[in-house]
């Protein structure tokens, strides 16, 4: 790629940044784009609004659940070196995992955790511990608290619980702490000097934080709560780093997992492997799924990729293996994952010359909504689905299993646990959008605000699935 290309990708993400913050009260950003042998990264604004500091190129921040990638990466060099089976049951390895359902933890196999097939029901699963044995407390607690949504291999729902048993799992066949695994075996091969595992070595240098905007004024406040537990280290809670790194870490994918630096840190079978389709609900609101990507379709052009929310902030992880390119970015408020996707539209569109395809062209009048009315529930989250003024309406509230869960889930959302009722328009059969919104809006990585419903039995649908997480009738 020419300078004068690089200087364009700079320049459009640096205008699109400044006027997509200043309208929607986003504190700060940064972002970074590799393409064939050259990156650029560009930082936008105050990293935290307390303080003032500026956000700049190398400031560090939570990578939220793109840290999945990283613990997928883990499992398959442990496939690797013999010490995993993906096709084993979980249990060969942990035998005190179960669940709440006699006997379906054993059903679960390695494969199933790192491919969102498991079937753990544990999304809002926050139990509150820390230290070396915070992931084995979190299995211990799964016994007594999380059931299944469905059959391992039956469906696809993004699984926060799939990925910190899989973190578990890691620090049992290692004899390794999740964190400590982290730095030898992913940023030390990798390069990614600036990542930490913990607020503790975070603060050591330049920081950013989440903020939330206040309902009433719009301004933008920090969070009360910088990481998540250290239960949740191996689903994205935990780890923090830059955007050179998380570059770094893509490149890695991009080049049949050899790091820049020249060192193997995966195989080219097990890179192309977490590149495969694991899952498909054949639903243009869920992307198929590999092992710890998402395979996002654009046209002919897959994305591999993977977003991460942290407490009032998001991340993106994007690689384009045909055209030789990452894009990685991070905003300081939830709201930024609109300007990522923006952005990511224009580099495939304007940079890279990819036709994306209108992929809703039109509403469908006259769908019987009737299947898709009733209540459906996953942990602690229930939802209402009824029909008002010849649209669907979901209501959603969030049930706390108890104080410690209420808190933290509390914090995590900025205080806001409940939303507003929501209409949908009918699309087609099983297949509704947000009542309101550009059809286009739905063309790139937002497609996940669309709502699809699932397994139509005696004239009911089973399961609901928003943002790819299923919830199931009660």
């Amino acid at each position: 790629m020419n300078s004068n290309a690089l200087h364009t990708i700079e320049a459009q993400i640096r205008e699109q940044a400044a006027a997509y913050c200043a309208a929607n009260n986003v504190p700060g950003f940064v972002a970074g784009v590799y393409h064939a042998g050259e990156q650029i990264v560009v930082a936008h604004g105050t990293a935290n609004v307390a303080t003032g500091a500026p956000m700049l190129e190398d400031t560090g921040f939570l990578f939220g659940s793109v840290t999945k990638v990283m613990t997928t990466t883990l499992v398959l060099q442990q496939v690797e070196r013999g010490l995993l089976d993906l096709d084993a049951p979980v249990v060969r390895y942990l035998p005190e995992f179960a669940l709440t359902v006699p006997g379906a933890a054993a059903e679960i196999l390695v494969r199933h955790l790192i491919s969102h097939t498991n079937g753990i029901d544990a999304d809002l699963y926050f139990p509150d511990a820390e230290g070396r044995d915070a992931l084995a407390t979190y299995i211990d607690g799964l016994a007594g608290s999380c059931g299944i949504l469905f059959e391992p291999g039956e469906q696809l729902s993004y699984s926060n619980g799939g990925m910190i048993v899989a973190g578990r799992l890691l620090e049992v066949v290692t004899g390794l702490p999740f964190p400590a695994l982290l730095e030898r075996d992913i940023y030390a091969p990798v390069g990614m000097r600036n990542s930490s595992t913990s607020a503790e070595q975070a603060i050591l240098r330049s920081t950013a934080i989440g903020h939330f905007n206040n309902l009433e004024t719009m301004a933008a406040e920090p969070t009360g709560m910088f990481t998540l537990p250290d239960t949740w280290g191996p689903a994205g809670g935990t780890p923090i780093g830059t955007i050179a790194d998380l570059l770094t870490f893509g490149r890695t994918h991009l080049a049949g997992g050899v790091s820049p630096s020249g060192a193997r840190v995966l195989s080219p079978e097990s890179t192309a492997l977490m590149r495969q389709v694991a899952f498909d609900m054949d639903s243009p609101n869920v992307p198929p799924i590999g092992l710890g990507w998402v395979l996002y379709p654009f046209g002919d052009t897959t994305v591999l990729a993977m977003s991460g929310a942290s407490p009032g902030g998001v991340s993106l992880l994007c690689v384009v293996p045909e055209y030789d390119l990452v894009f990685t970015a991070f905003g300081n408020t939830s709201g930024a994952i609109m300007l990522q996707d923006q952005i990511l539209r224009w580099l495939l569109s304007e940079h890279l010359n990819v036709r994306i395809p209108t992929l809703i062209t039109e509403f469908e009048q006259d769908v019987d909504l009737t299947p898709y009315v009733g209540t459906y529930r996953s942990d602690q989250l229930r939802i209402d689905v009824s029909i008002v003024d010849g649209q669907l309406e979901e209501r959603m509230t969030y049930e706390p299993a108890d104080e410690s869960q209420e808190r933290i889930f509390t914090e995590f959302a900025g205080g806001a646990t409940s939303a507003p009722p929501q209409r949908y328009v009918a699309i087609r059969p099983g297949l509704f959008a947000p009542a309101g919104y550009p059809l286009e809006m739905f063309d790139g990585y937002l497609r996940l605000l669309l709502v699809s419903y699932h397994d139509l039995r005696d004239g009911q649908a089973r399961f609901r699935n928003g943002g790819g997480r299923l919830t199931r009738r009660a």
